[in-house]
């Protein structure tokens, strides 16, 4: 990692060729933005997003989140299309905003309220939380003060989990503290395409540092509640588009930015080299004596592996404004949203982690994974199974090769608000009509649920699906 991939193709709902462990987690996730909805109401505060979705053309066709799949008030429906999938965990995320509506000071007790009475229903119907703190909500009131670009926002965000873990610690064991700190820092900070819509370029380097300066202070935080800790990163295989050394030294340094900046610190306690980036080891002076051992100090219980596809590369041209540019991964399908469907990709991924960082590597988990379709075949989404059945095949694949991966969740449950895109990109085992928020199980669900059964029960497999 970078590698080659491997030239094999998954065949449509082919079963895993190695089974899965005894007591490995199947689950669902989602985000709080994206789904909730209420975003005025019981005292929530103002987050990035609200302000960056009316930006005008920030976000596809003016759509915001104002009402989302209103699952702030439909929640009791969707706890039960979760028991009826049989998922052993949900994942879902705490909106900061509406737990501290400024991101400092006391809780907002209606806030804390929702999310104590969504942990008590998922507990009911037989359901884990799996709780995520930050899924790029952000206050707006502490990014009006620099966001993740200042330092003091990282002690904020200890503060706020500590309030989080003094409400539902008694229920909850496991917690990921941010999610994708990569993709937030590159798409919110680098290019401006995602809130807070700023457009640093390198100069967004202190928005990594302070995001996984964050984690290590809210993980000490968990810790001393008795939570186990984990981050989900975003992390991609990487390729060059030919065998010269400029292709391969521009595939090393997107690896470096994308999988080794975040996984590094935390697995390693070290920061990679970023040279390629004219960029020293201080992070444009994020770094202090003593960070380093507050983020990596004290390994993660588990590391959250979101993955959708691989990436290659080309060196950029002279005088560009980062070393590589993206190349078109071509010969494969491709999702609504453009995106190339290589399951062997993800377990490429897993036996490149387990390469680089060996028996420092926590046991990994796939937090997210799935893919956006249209509706032109109705509710029998075939090609959504398809993908879900290779990549959890990629999973048992890797599993088989001894890579120690606990558990899969697929993104996502609902159709729900797709950030830039609005309403557009439909990645849900639920189809959500969004004027009238009736929600239809499409046949990736039945399938899902089916899965999850047949891994519980193989007696009762049925040949044609995994």
């Amino acid at each position: 990692m970078p590698h080659e991939p491997s030239a094999h193709a998954t065949q449509p709902h082919e079963p895993p060729s190695n089974p899965l462990p005894s007591g490995f987690r199947w689950g669902v996730s989602t985000s709080a933005y994206q789904i909730e909805g209420a975003t005025t109401e019981d005292g929530r505060g103002r987050s990035v997003w609200d302000t960056f979705a009316e930006r005008p053309g920030a976000v596809r066709d003016g759509h915001t989140a104002r009402t989302a799949c209103d699952h702030y008030h439909r929640w009791r429906e969707d706890v039960a299309l979760l028991a009826g999938l049989g998922v052993d965990a949900y994942r879902f995320s705490v909106a900061w905003p509406r737990v501290q509506p400024g991101g400092r000071g006391p809780a907002n007790a209606a806030g804390l309220d929702f999310y104590d009475r969504l942990t008590d229903a998922l507990l009911t119907a037989g359901v884990e939380p799996f709780p995520t703190l930050y899924h790029w909500d952000l206050p707006q009131e502490l990014e009006d003060a620099g966001g993740w670009l200042s330092r003091d926002t990282a002690s904020r965000f200890a503060d706020y989990a500590a309030l989080v873990a003094d409400r539902l610690g008694d229920r909850v064991r496991d917690w990921i503290t941010l999610n994708e700190p990569f993709v937030h820092m590159a798409f919110g900070y680098a290019l401006g395409v995602h809130a807070p819509g700023r457009a640093l370029l390198l100069d967004a380097l202190p928005a990594a540092h302070h995001q996984l300066l964050g984690h290590g202070l809210a993980s000490a935080a968990l810790r001393e509640r008795g939570g186990r800790v984990h981050i989900a990163n975003n992390c991609t295989p990487v390729t060059p588009a030919s065998d010269t050394p400029a292709d391969r030294e521009a595939a090393d340094a997107y690896d470096t930015l994308h999988n080794r900046l975040f996984n590094d610190p935390v697995i390693n306690g070290s920061y990679p080299d970023l040279s390629a980036y004219g960029a020293g080891d201080d992070l444009r002076g994020a770094l202090r004596d003593g960070d380093l051992d507050l983020i990596g100090g004290t390994p993660p219980a588990g590391l959250g592996i979101n993955y959708y596809n691989p990436t290659r590369v080309r060196a950029a041209p002279a005088g560009a404004d980062l070393p590589f540019e993206d190349v078109p991964i071509d010969g494969v399908p491709h999702t609504a949203f453009g995106w190339p469907v290589v399951p062997e990709g993800l377990r490429d991924l897993l036996l490149g982690l387990r390469e680089r960082y060996g028996d420092h590597l926590p046991p990994l988990t796939v937090t997210e994974n799935g893919c956006s379709y249209d509706d032109r075949h109705g509710m029998e989404d075939t090609e959504r199974i398809d993908y879900l059945a290779g990549h959890v095949g990629a999973v048992a694949d890797a599993v088989g090769r001894g890579v120690d991966v606990r558990g899969y969740f697929t993104w996502t449950l609902l159709d729900n608000f797709e950030w830039a895109e609005g309403y557009h990109q439909r990645f849900g085992l639920v189809h959500v009509d969004h004027e009238t928020q009736k929600r239809t199980p499409r046949a990736s669900y039945a399938w899902y649920r089916d899965l999850i059964a047949a891994h519980r029960d193989p007696a009762h497999r049925d040949p044609a699906r995994p």
